[in-house]
């Protein structure tokens, strides 16, 4: 149907579609472990961006905008039954940005809209920007907050293959300026890392003001990268947050 969004696993007799949407230089592959843990009610479906995986002959994106309305076009086929966001990091700002997109289209809303390891897009990003850095001061800065796999980190190989996708989406959320408008009518779910070293709690409480629905706010243990260490956890509270908001 669209090269943009992978089913890995259908599951022709769920009522609602998930799409994942993973950190800066994510592909499929991030959320691949995810999908035979869904709920049978649950289809998860997960991003493709240009310039990894099997796009990755494509330029990948500098800009947050321009992906945004590629991928809103690309997503409306999907939206024949009710539907939740979930992004991680970058993959979150990218969520956000669809969702206003989405409305702006006049296409459903999602059902929810889950934030994981972002601050609320309104707020000033506290840390310097790295995205035009060497190659070697760029890595570095990433690994001072986790930013990166460390199983990335071993393979010397496949970094120099990651690294253009990944700086790219790390200038697309640098340079990205808030537009205002008004709160999205779905609700939002904002997760964190106990030990994200990036992330304050004050940065994901401020979700709360991007939706004139619920805010859910949940922490649980780990670092930026806490999607791999808490999985289970996470899916049951998604499950929890989609029975609820259905």
């Amino acid at each position: 149907m669209t090269n943009w969004f992978v089913n890995l696993l259908p599951k022709p007799e769920a009522k609602i579609r998930l799409f994942f949407f993973p950190h800066a230089g994510g592909g499929p592959v991030v959320f691949a472990p995810w999908l035979p843990q869904l709920p049978s009610a649950i289809e998860g479906w997960t991003v493709h961006l240009p310039g990894r995986g099997s796009r990755y002959s494509e330029p990948a994106y500098k800009e947050l905008r321009p992906l945004v309305e590629r991928l809103s076009q690309a997503i409306e086929p999907l939206l024949d039954q009710p539907y939740a966001l979930f992004g991680h990091s970058f993959g979150a700002l990218v969520a956000f940005e669809l969702a206003r997109s989405l409305r702006r289209c006049g296409l459903p809303r999602p059902v929810t809209l889950f934030v994981s390891a972002c601050g609320a897009p309104h707020l000033p990003d506290p840390h310097p920007p790295i995205h035009a850095l060497p190659n070697a001061q760029f890595l570095k800065a990433l690994e001072k907050f986790n930013g990166l796999s460390p199983e990335l980190l071993r393979q010397p190989e496949v970094m120099d293959l990651f690294l253009p996708a990944l700086r790219a989406d790390v200038q697309a959320f640098e340079t990205y300026i808030y537009p205002p408008e008004p709160p999205l009518k779905c609700r939002i779910v904002a997760f964190g890392g106990t030990d994200d070293p990036r992330l304050s709690r004050e940065g994901l409480e401020a979700w709360a003001v991007q939706t004139d629905a619920a805010f859910q706010l949940q922490y649980f243990p780990g670092d930026h990268f806490f999607i791999h260490t808490a999985r289970e956890a996470i899916i049951a509270s998604i499950e929890a947050e989609i029975k609820a908001a259905s």
